[in-house]
């Protein structure tokens, strides 16, 4: 048989019975405990962890299948088994039926029989208490993981909340540039205008589209240098006859640059200020 471990309680009440299959499974590797009583096997069950019982049918107080009976509802997860010598088939086909018993093996047994049976019910006790332990560990799983996607949809909603937020906000920008009555351009690290509003495609493009181009298409040598450069730089120009101050900085926050942008303020309003 497999190598196994674990307790097998025997139920009789005769003495010489007990005696007999102590001897024929003394060589098992389990636990051996014997009752002579339905009682008494209940009371060594409130008191030891078993794997197995096996149990005589005709007992005096309390039958075999009685007693098992009373072992399912107080300890389901052990297999029960009737061993007798009276074919009580009503009695026996009940309990079968009910699952109170997994198996009903008769007297007088063949030694090798009894030992193959109870081992395969220690192997069939084994197999159950490790799909309990996989379904248990199974439902932990989905448990954490339904844990998990709650705090992922939670997350998910701030995060779409501020991604609406900062949305509005970015489009509320655009729009108060653009309203601007000076030209404002911004240009990314590769030397594209990736912003103009209206009054810089006025003044800077002749009405022209400047999104997408080079600034150094469009943009005269005096304020290529501006933009050229890094930090903040200020400078008078003129262009189109007209004067300007024009002052540009590095786009971008927390000191992550990813472009310069470029405002020109007439110099009658930098004046007044």
């Amino acid at each position: 048989m497999d190598e196994t471990t674990g307790s097998l309680l025997v139920v009789d009440d005769e003495e010489n019975i007990l005696a007999a299959l102590r001897r024929t499974l003394r060589r098992e590797p389990y636990t051996v405990l014997v009752a002579n009583s339905g009682a008494e096997g209940l009371r060594i069950l409130a008191e030891r962890h078993v794997d197995v019982v096996v149990s005589d049918q005709r007992m005096p107080g309390m039958s075999g299948t009685d007693f098992l009976r009373s072992v399912k509802k107080a300890y389901p997860h052990t297999v029960r088994m009737v061993l007798s010598g009276y074919t009580e088939l009503k009695s026996v086909t009940d309990a079968i039926n009910e699952g109170a018993i997994y198996k009903f093996l008769t007297k007088p047994w063949d030694d090798d029989h009894l030992r193959a049976n109870i081992a395969e019910a220690f192997r069939h006790k084994a197999l159950a208490d490790e799909n309990r332990r996989l379904a248990h560990e199974l439902a932990l799983s989905n448990e954490q993981l339904a844990c998990a996607n709650e705090s992922l949809k939670a997350h998910l909603a701030v995060t779409e909340r501020e991604l609406l937020i900062d949305g509005a906000a970015l489009e509320v920008a655009r729009e108060v540039v653009e309203a601007l009555p000076l030209p404002v351009v911004g240009v990314d690290m590769d030397r594209l205008i990736v912003f103009a509003n209206a009054e810089a495609e006025r003044v800077l493009g002749a009405g022209g589209a400047l999104l997408g181009m080079a600034y150094d298409e469009v943009l005269s040598s005096e304020l290529q240098s501006l933009l050229g450069v890094g930090g903040t730089q200020v400078r008078s120009v003129r262009i189109g006859g007209q004067g300007f101050v024009a002052r540009a900085s590095e786009m971008g926050r927390d000191s992550r640059s990813i472009g310069r942008l470029l405002v020109l303020l007439p110099e009658t309003s930098h004046a007044a200020r």
